[in-house]
């Protein structure tokens, strides 16, 4: 999902795709990110299932021409995710992560 001032779930606007990737806690996927100043593109092992588009209609749709940084987590609860509580006895969790690569 891209989250902006213009997209955002709360309002009924945002812009996501899903992918399946059935064995990704059996073995290693490479996930990937490509940021232009025109698109977007999230893809799972090379093939892409998410494209967001530069509308150039101004920083509420696409905040995406200043520093931002990464952040890789398991992220539990919130509003969402822990609309209906969280069980505690599936911690501790892990991610492995087997490298991370910025290209510019």
């Amino acid at each position: 999902s891209i989250h902006t001032k213009k997209y955002f779930h709360s309002i009924g606007t945002q812009k996501t795709a899903t992918v399946s990737v059935p064995d990704c806690s059996e073995k290693f996927h490479v996930y990937a990110l490509e940021w232009n100043e025109e698109t977007i593109t999230v893809l799972v092992d090379n093939k892409p299932y998410f494209t967001f588009k530069n509308e150039h209609t101004g920083n509420d749709a696409w905040p995406f021409d200043k520093p931002f940084h990464l952040l890789l987590n398991i992220a539990v609860g919130g509003s969402w995710g822990g609309q209906k509580g969280v069980d505690e006895k599936v911690f501790p969790q892990k991610m492995w992560i087997d490298y991370v690569r910025v290209y510019q």
